[in-house]
């Protein structure tokens, strides 16, 4: 497939936009019922079309490397966070004011880097749920959590979020985003924590709360159930890490894809690590939880069709000059033919808001020399701004990151209205491109 970026023109996109368009358009009960069938109609509207004209074996090849070597570790990896962190009940006497929430979502900032933007999330956003369950409107506070615990946070280490992961299988030291990207995180997360208390204030005061409350504060002491499961995120840390500093050389070809040795042990390991999940938590914390599969399986079915419409415009994009998107080559190199890191901070980021952040981190990542050791000292603004823009911007709509999706399905199950596609964009745009600009004045130059 990518050998073709540069056959390929940009129609080979209008799949991907259609899929764009349906999450954002449809619906919101139309989509739940049918999303499997939409997403699967525009895959088949690239695949077939594709197939015709450069043949099936290409197609099936591109397909087979995008579901093994992309989509499955990913929903593996998603899945073995869900199920471990939803055998987690937090309980006690949780009570929604302003400060509470602000407090959690610190936490969940904390947690971040260390068990991942969607370990932290799925551990948090059911208790922070519950806390606001005798509040009339919680919407916000939904959507300032995605903002900060589901992408912000997550930009100092590898174990953050996947587009700094990808740089660190490429080389990039582990301690090296935290050293270069800890200001503009602080910044970020800072300014996010305090405007989201003052919101939270506005709407506490004239909202208040409602005259019963669903979940009663003083049932049980405050504590922690289902805690063993903390070890099985600890096993999943520890899978991640392994794949990204082991390597054996060992290799097997599977419908003519290479897997490496790691990579099926750590893939192996989360499911594995999953079922454990489920077989150690004791019994009646998942249903204290609420816990369901709907919302796993509604990012599957979502990002199945991301991940497949995809394939012609991240191939477009590795073209460079020669893809149809060369405009974007040109738009971040300067006239002395070096890389505006302005222009790689928000190009990354805008892509990353509407492709999936992982392998737009590693197009630019190439774009810019693809080289660990000079990105890291010479250049190291360059990978700074590509690296903050893939993790920040993907803040910037639901399909961003995979956990703004699943957060937004847990709170829809809980029955809290969260904004539309496009009214959600109305909230980050108003909220998160300002911060984005006084990041790119400060620190991207």
């Amino acid at each position: 497939m990518n050998t073709l970026g540069a056959q390929l023109s940009a129609w080979w996109g209008v799949p991907f936009a259609g899929m764009l368009l349906s999450i954002a358009l449809l619906a919101p009960a139309l989509w739940q019922r049918h999303a499997g069938k939409i997403a699967a109609a525009w895959a088949l509207a690239f695949l077939l079309p594709f197939a015709a004209r450069f043949g099936v074996a290409e197609a099936g090849h591109g397909l087979a490397h995008t579901l093994l070597t992309e989509y499955l570790p990913f929903i593996i990896l998603l899945t073995a966070l869900f199920t471990t962190a939803g055998g987690i009940y937090v309980r006690g006497n949780l009570r929604g004011s302003p400060a509470l929430n602000t407090g959690l979502m610190a936490i969940g900032a904390l947690l971040a880097s260390f068990m991942g933007t969607t370990g932290a999330s799925m551990l948090l956003i059911r208790p922070l749920i519950r806390a606001n369950d005798n509040r009339p409107k919680a919407a916000h506070v939904v959507v300032f959590f995605i903002f900060i615990v589901a992408n912000a946070a997550g930009a100092l280490t590898p174990l953050g979020d996947p587009p700094l992961f990808l740089g660190f299988l490429q080389g990039v030291s582990f301690f090296w985003t935290v050293g270069h990207l800890l200001p503009e995180t602080l910044f970020l997360v800072g300014a996010l924590l305090a405007l989201f208390y003052a919101v939270d204030a506005w709407h506490f005061r004239r909202g208040g709360v409602m005259p019963t409350d669903p979940t009663p504060h003083d049932a049980l002491p405050l504590g922690i159930d289902g805690a063993i499961n903390l070890l099985p995120l600890l096993a999943i840390i520890a899978l991640v890490l392994m794949s990204g500093t082991w390597s054996p050389g060992i290799s097997f070809s599977l419908f003519g894809v290479d897997l490496t040795l790691q990579q099926l042990l750590r893939d192996g390991g989360l499911i594995v690590v999953a079922r454990v999940s489920l077989a150690i938590t004791p019994k009646g914390v998942r249903a204290a939880n609420e816990y369901s599969w709907g919302p796993m399986k509604e990012v599957a079915e979502l990002f199945i069709g991301i991940f497949v419409t995809m394939m012609p415009v991240l191939a477009m994009l590795k073209a460079g000059e020669a893809g149809a998107f060369a405009a974007v080559t040109r738009a971040v190199t300067g006239a002395n033919g070096e890389p505006l890191p302005w222009a790689y901070f928000w190009f990354s980021g805008v892509l990353s808001s509407f492709l999936d952040n992982a392998p737009t981190y590693l197009v630019f990542f190439n774009l810019a020399g693809g080289n660990a050791a000079e990105l890291m000292t010479r250049l190291a603004t360059t990978l700074a701004a590509v690296s903050a823009g893939s993790v920040f911007m993907g803040a910037n709509t639901y399909i961003g990151n995979a956990p703004n999706f699943m957060v937004k399905a847990i709170a829809e199950s809980r029955g809290i209205r969260m904004p539309s596609f496009f009214g959600y964009m109305a909230w980050s745009g108003s909220i998160l491109i300002p911060l984005f600009v006084l990041i790119t004045f400060i620190w991207m130059r």
